[in-house]
């Protein structure tokens, strides 16, 4: 009895303590849809309402017809994502795979190399990289966001992709090789499929990591029609005398749609990517 009485309140105190933390993790996520729906004066009012008693829908309205290029900020963030994702994966599929499989001078040099790139914080690569835009003529353009995404995201995936190759027993691919494919065929068709797992998690690395960045936006592009969504936002919703609050949480739930949905659909190859996965038969 003393047992299933003890066994009893150790599963409540797991279950509450499991639900204290989704509650307290899950409720600014609450609070931003909750404001989005709420008019200025309502974000202030005392107390204050967990749920608006007259939900509107006027900030969303103003997303699409306001004086904020919201949608232009949008679509700036999804090509640049976009690009950023193909460039990151297609680099650090080729480089992961030369460090994995290829014997030169230098190789392990150059692997300490790419990890000691994340050891920098990104504020100090803003100022060099400005003067070199600037000089380059890549200020305002998809071209020059998508580098400096790219830059950032690639030593990240270029790691995760060599760990995966070397997971794949060298026999393999040899054995196809043997058959007739050139090493590049043997790549494509026996390699790729079995790494799968960390190209789609690279590739979401890539993406939330592009998606999310806002000091690369904010300083790479001064002209409002280049801004990608947080820098627009910071733009578009705060100023000196007024925030717009329930505007910018509408704005930011749209933001996180996105990312919520890609998260959905792939973090089971997202889960196997960043635990290592394993060679399939």
């Amino acid at each position: 009895m003393f047992r299933r009485r003890l066994s009893l309140g150790w599963a409540t105190f797991v279950w509450g303590s499991v639900a204290f933390i989704m509650a307290w993790t899950l409720f600014p996520i609450f609070w931003m849809v909750s404001t989005s729906f709420k008019t200025n004066l309502d974000v202030f009012k005392m107390p204050p309402e967990l749920w608006p008693s007259q939900p509107t829908l006027e900030n969303y309205i103003g997303l699409a017809s306001g004086i904020n290029p919201i949608p232009r900020f949008f679509f700036n963030s999804f090509i640049t994502a976009l690009l950023t994702v193909v460039l990151t994966t297609v680099l650090a599929v080729f480089a992961g795979y030369a460090l994995s499989r290829l014997k030169f001078k230098f190789r392990d040099q150059i692997l300490v190399s790419v990890l000691l790139t994340q050891m920098f914080p990104l504020v100090v690569m803003l100022a060099p990289l400005y003067l070199l835009y600037v000089k380059a003529h890549l200020l305002n353009t998809y071209l020059g966001m998508v580098i400096a995404f790219t830059s950032f995201a690639l030593p990240f995936g270029i790691w995760m992709i060599k760990g995966f190759i070397d997971s794949v027993p060298v026999e393999v691919e040899q054995a196809a090789m043997v058959d007739g494919c050139s090493r590049m065929q043997a790549l494509r068709t026996v390699v790729l499929p079995l790494i799968t797992p960390g190209i789609v998690a690279t590739g979401i690395f890539a993406f939330l990591d592009a998606w999310n960045n806002l000091l690369f936006p904010l300083t790479l592009t001064n002209e409002i029609a280049m801004k990608t969504l947080p820098a627009g936002m910071v733009m578009a919703f705060s100023g000196q005398f007024k925030s717009d609050w329930s505007g910018m949480m509408a704005a930011s739930f749209i933001t996180t749609l996105p990312v919520l949905i890609i998260f959905i659909f792939l973090q089971r190859y997202l889960v196997e990517g960043l635990t290592g996965g394993a060679v399939k038969g």
